[in-house]
């Protein structure tokens, strides 16, 4: 089983490549901080934490903790990207599962639907992040 380490957060670069996004919000996420996790959005990304609720600002951060609690990677595997000029269309397998905290079995998965964007200063973030795209 592999548990995230908060002893040790490394720097995990952004990226100018929008297929490689979901890569760095997986490293930046198995990081377990949520500084870190952060910075893979735009200021006013959007996201989607169960099927029909949307979230933005700190109540997304919170969101986002709830996941890194879990103390579980996250495994991902990009189906499609599709971009048009700074605009990228990203279709995501992810997977979290191992032991939670309290001992019980944790599966969480899902096929995601994002949107991101690349900002000015070339790096892709997440403007709308619904990992359970599909539902």
């Amino acid at each position: 089983m592999t548990r995230i380490s908060s002893r040790h957060t490394p720097t995990v670069a952004l990226t100018a490549d929008p297929g490689q996004h979901p890569a760095v919000f997986a490293a930046r996420f198995n990081t377990g901080d949520s500084d870190s996790l952060a910075e893979v959005y735009t200021d006013d990304a959007v996201f989607v934490p169960e099927p029909g609720s949307q979230v933005t600002g700190p109540a997304l951060r919170a969101a986002n903790a709830e996941f890194l609690a879990l103390g579980l990677p996250i495994r991902v595997s990009p189906r499609h990207t599709y971009v048009a000029g700074d605009i990228a269309l990203l279709i995501v397998d992810w997977e979290i599962d191992g032991t939670g905290p309290d001992g019980e079995p944790v599966h969480v998965s899902g096929t995601a639907t994002d949107v991101a964007r690349r900002d000015a200063d070339g790096y892709w973030r997440y403007v709308i992040d619904n990992p359970f795209g599909i539902a």
